[in-house]
């Protein structure tokens, strides 16, 4: 029955930073859904009976004001693996609990990962561009890529996501680097034929490409800024498929425009989206697509049944899957 299902706020039902129906339906089946349009038309009503919030794309934000007028609320699930934008000691002292949807997203992101570097090696948009101009009359025969095949790759966070970019990247015959907190194990090195470099500015210097694909913390936030852009060959490209904070772009733009490093593939920035008049839209080198990396309509609705595995349990008291603990 309706009545007897546990009440979870979302963002919206469709819209800018809203789910697909048929997400919503997936909650449905366990939860009595409240946007956070109608919470706020009737907060009295709707607050005290809500338990879970589902976040998705930051939304609803977990703001102090928004959390202290949900006094019944048990659990955040957050649809992703990224927690950065959730002060998670605060609202585990409210009682709540977090949760986020690992091993759902590697796939996908790592997927995007390889789109984007060959994307950007092989300039398939500039050569989509060329060949819907109506004013193409003929093929220029000087648009020149880079080889994929042979060359080196230098992974920077050698987790799920890296891991798995590792595996594809075999498949290309890449020479794979990797820099990670931890090093793998000797057999997951050899499974991918991955070696392992403890001085991140050694990987830096020997690769090709450099794929970032660490969490955003205070270790990793600027992390590849003037200097480390500088070690980079002038023939690089730097693909990140993880936060845009762990870029300088400031840095990120010079050593664009100076020819520092040959390009760079972005799927995410900062903020998300840039302002209009910002540089990096406008340099040729560059390719950027809008945080999309988990988005394939197999990897949401794993990542929606996630969050609502991890929701039931938090509201029954029940050992919850995926839970992110304070540090």
């Amino acid at each position: 029955m309706e009545g007897d299902k546990p009440w979870a706020l979302i963002s919206e039902v469709g819209g800018e930073h809203g789910y697909q129906e048929e997400l919503v339906d997936l909650m449905k089946q366990h939860f009595r859904i409240v946007c956070y349009r109608e919470l706020l038309q009737n907060p009295p009503l709707h607050a005290p009976k809500i338990q879970a919030m589902f976040m998705w794309s930051y939304h609803p934000a977990a703001e102090p004001s928004l959390l202290r007028l949900l006094p019944s609320l048990k659990v955040i699930a957050n649809g992703g693996v990224g927690i950065d934008h959730l002060d998670v000691p605060f609202i585990a002292s409210l009682g709540v609990k977090v949760t986020n949807t690992p091993g759902v997203v590697g796939d996908a992101t790592a997927d995007m990962a390889m789109a984007l570097l060959l994307a950007s090696a092989r300039t398939v948009l500039q050569g989509h561009q060329i060949a819907v101009d109506p004013k193409t009359t003929h093929l220029p025969q000087d648009l020149m890529g880079y080889e994929v095949t042979g060359s080196t790759l230098g992974i920077i966070g050698m987790g799920d996501v890296g891991y798995k970019i590792a595996k594809r990247s075999k498949g290309f015959d890449m020479k794979i680097l990797y820099h990670n907190r931890n090093r793998r194990s000797a057999e997951e090195e050899r499974a991918v034929g991955a070696s392992y470099c403890q001085n991140l500015d050694d990987l830096l210097k020997r690769s090709d490409f450099v794929a970032l694909a660490v969490p955003l913390t205070p270790d990793t936030t600027g992390l590849i800024g003037h200097r480390e852009l500088c070690l980079m060959k002038p023939t690089a490209t730097l693909v990140n498929i993880s936060r845009g904070l762990v870029v300088d772009q400031d840095a990120l733009v010079k050593a664009l425009q100076s020819g520092t490093i040959h390009a760079a593939a972005l799927d995410v920035t900062h903020p998300e989206p840039l302002p209009r008049d910002h540089p990096l839209l406008s340099l040729p080198n560059v390719l950027i697509t809008p945080h999309i990396g988990t988005n394939t309509y197999q990897t949401v609705r794993r990542m929606v049944q996630r969050m609502v595995e991890n929701a039931l349990a938090a509201v029954n008291g029940q050992p919850i899957p995926n839970e992110v603990k304070p540090k």
